[in-house]
């Protein structure tokens, strides 16, 4: 495992001062109920969440806050998290207790969870400075590709439905999971005529929005 380590801080040009924290922020619960990098990971989702914001403000200074609060969910959502840790080739590296298991691409919650376990654990390492570069070299494309058109679905489907059925869209909340500091909603939406869409997200107006996307593709509606 320490080759590994060291691999690892090699590819990412990373030298840990405490080589302890990067085995943790490795280690999933299922390896070590006492031993993980459950902490890390809570730490390192607002390291990510306060350097990224700053680049979005700086990046669009005269937008909104409702657009820059969408830019910024696709920028830190699961999806993408599992991206990032992909590209560093965490999945290569993470240690769970099944040793059997390969990770796959299937295990977002996994690679996310350590990808943001990581980052904390090079903020506490290597400061503020390190990690913000650190976070912006390899959020680069993703950071790049956030000047695309958000359409606000909720809107979208709200007008929709109005001018069609002189009503609005029907949202439910399903269901609610996950800590308290990383809460997950499942929201289903229909409108007049059409069965339940299910959207998922890290807020309600999150997963609303998906819903309502997801109605909108089901739907066709333009």
């Amino acid at each position: 495992m320490i080759l590994d380590i060291h691999k690892f801080q090699k590819s990412q040009k990373i030298k840990f001062k405490n080589n302890s924290l990067l085995i943790e922020a490795l280690t999933h619960k299922s390896a070590n109920k006492k031993f993980n990098n459950e902490k890390l990971e809570f730490l390192g989702d607002r390291v990510i969440g306060l350097i990224l914001s700053k680049k979005l403000i700086d990046l669009y200074p005269v937008e909104n806050e409702g657009v820059l609060d969408k830019r910024f969910a696709i920028l830190v959502n699961r999806e993408t998290c599992c991206d990032i840790a992909w590209s560093i080739d965490l999945q290569n590296y993470i240690i769970i207790g099944n040793k059997k298991k390969k990770i796959t691409r299937k295990d977002k919650k996994i690679l996310s969870d350590c990808c943001e376990a990581v980052i904390g654990a090079i903020y506490i390492d290597r400061g503020y400075d390190f990690v913000k570069n650190f976070i912006l070299k390899i959020w680069k494309k993703k950071i790049d590709n956030s000047d695309i058109t958000i359409l606000d679905s909720k809107t979208k489907l709200q007008e929709h439905s109005l001018k069609s059925y002189k009503k609005l869209p029907l949202y439910r909340l399903l269901s609610s999971s996950g800590p308290r500091h990383k809460p997950t909603y499942k929201i289903s939406v229909s409108i007049i005529g059409s069965k339940q869409f299910i959207g998922i997200g890290g807020s309600k107006q999150h997963a609303e929005q998906n819903a309502a996307a997801k109605l909108l593709k089901g739907k066709n509606i333009n």
